[in-house]
Formats: structure tokens, C-alpha cells, sequence
């Protein structure tokens, strides 16, 4: 694998991200609850995290450090508002117990894996031909191109399509905030709670469309502000 890597950084990213697709999506047919769907994503964890640490690319990545000027970045206080999102139309717990530990783990781990291959390792090697707009968007579009995998676990076409345009925008972000704060660990604990806050969420079709617009609108904004400010 490394030999790969070192050769084509990008075909390595690809490849990785749709082993991820194929694999997460036949996972999640057995329920988000199960725990199997837990180690097995602790297990795609784990590997990607040694292959970067056993490989010396955590200061490549962002792995080794926080955002050094995180006033400039406005302390990513539109990130931290935006993760709270799933909460927003109330708290009740989808699963109970052994499930929903398993759950939690489960989506805590999303949030390292899909943000090491979407914005560590698609993003960067991209960046490396100094095409910076177009490695933005096209791992913002990666990003939310990859939810269709939702279709798999049953859910509408249309929900899914939102859903896909909701992971557009919050890539978008992520995707800024990682490129200008050069450190993966805020957009990976962004993400992560996210994900796990979706266990509380309730079905309220009015708050989520309110997410929805918010998320478009803040990430938008403070997308284009962190593009325009100085390094």
C-alpha cells in the first residue's frame, strides 16, 4: 500500500474512498444499532490511522497539531453552532443500551475515517498540482456525492439527494476550515458530532429544513470568508 501511495497519491485516495463506500454501505444494512457495524468500523479506523502514523505523514496531514491562530478563524464558532444541528428539533435517543453505545461509536468513528480520505487524503493530493478552487470543490462534491450509499440502507431517493446537498455545504466548510487551519482534528471532531448527535435527533420536519438552510447559508459565508482571509 505504501508503494501505492507514494506512486499516485490520488488513484490511492480514490480507491480508498470507494472500498469505504462499498464496504460502509453494505455495513449499514445491518443497522447503525449493530455492534459489528462498531468494530468494523473501528477496525477501517485504526488501520488508516497507523498507516499514517507508521508512515511518518501525521505533520502531512494535520494530525500533529491544532490551528495555531484559531481568532483569525473566528474560534470556527459557525462550525461548533452548525454540529449542534441535529438537536435542534428536540432530544430522544433512536436506540437503548448495548445499541446505542454501539451507535455512538460507530458514528464517532465516520467522523475520523471519511475526514482522513475526503479531506486528508483526496484533498491534499489534489492540492499538490496547486489547483486549490478546484481541489475544494471537487472534495466537497466527493463528499456529499458519497452519502448516496444511504439509498442502499433504504432510505428515500429524495431524502437521500437532500441529505447529499447537506454534505456538499458541510464539506465545503470542512473543507476550508482544513485548508486554511491546516489541522484535520477540528473538522474530524466537528464531524464526529455531528454524526453521533443524529442518534438524539427527532423526526421534525420543520427544524431539519431549518438545518438545512442554515447550514447552506453559514457555510456559504464563512466558507468564503476563510477562502479570502490571509494564510
Amino acid at each position: 500500500m505504501k508503494k501505492f501511495y507514494e506512486k499516485n497519491e490520488l488513484a490511492f485516495a480514490i480507491l480508498c474512498i470507494v472500498a469505504y463506500v462499498v464496504i460502509f454501505g453494505n455495513l449499514r444494512t445491518l443497522g447503525d444499532d449493530s455492534p459489528y457495524c462498531a468494530i468494523a468500523m473501528a477496525v477501517m479506523a485504526l488501520a488508516l490511522f497507523l498507516f499514517v502514523k507508521s508512515n511518518g505523514l501525521m505533520g502531512k496531514y494535520g494530525m500533529d497539531r491544532w490551528i495555531s491562530d484559531s481568532r483569525r478563524m473566528l474560534y470556527l464558532i459557525p462550525m461548533w453552532i452548525l454540529a449542534t444541528g441535529n438537536l435542534w428539533g428536540g432530544i430522544s435517543p433512536r436506540y437503548r443500551g448495548t445499541g446505542l453505545v454501539s451507535a455512538l461509536v460507530m458514528f464517532a468513528l465516520v467522523g475520523f475515517v471519511e475526514e482522513m480520505l475526503f479531506r486528508g487524503f483526496l484533498f491534499k493530493a489534489m492540492l499538490k498540482d496547486g489547483k486549490v478552487l478546484q481541489a475544494i470543490i471537487i472534495s466537497s462534491l466527493t463528499f456529499g456525492m458519497g452519502h448516496i450509499v444511504n439509498i442502499i440502507v433504504g432510505k428515500g431517493t429524495l431524502e437521500t439527494f437532500v441529505q447529499m446537498f447537506f454534505a456538499v455545504m458541510i464539506g465545503f466548510l470542512f473543507t476550508m476550515v482544513y485548508y486554511k487551519g491546516k489541522s484535520l482534528w477540528p473538522v474530524i471532531i466537528a464531524h464526529s458530532l455531528i454524526d453521533m448527535l443524529s442518534v438524539f435527533a427527532v423526526d421534525n420536519p420543520l427544524a431539519d429544513k431549518i438545518y438545512i438552510v442554515t447550514t447552506c447559508i453559514v457555510s456559504a459565508a464563512y466558507g468564503i470568508y476563510l477562502y479570502r482571509a490571509e494564510h
